[in-house]
């Protein structure tokens, strides 16, 4: 067998199996970077929550 001889089915899985890969990076990455989004934004949650406390046990609701 010739190195190139590819069938036309092989190449197409190979390019097919590559953007899968692609795409799987892609979707990590959108997923890292909201992770971090949220960590970066976790001061600011946990403030609001403890205006959230505050502000119920002030108005007798907690």
């Amino acid at each position: 067998m010739d190195r190139a001889n590819i069938d036309v089915d092989d190449l197409l899985k190979v390019i097919f199996a590559l953007v899968i890969v692609w795409l799987l990076l892609e979707v990590l990455g959108i997923v890292l970077n909201l992770t971090f989004a949220l960590l970066d934004a976790l001061p600011m949650i946990v403030a609001v929550a403890i205006i959230v406390l505050i502000a119920l046990r002030l108005t007798d609701r907690l």
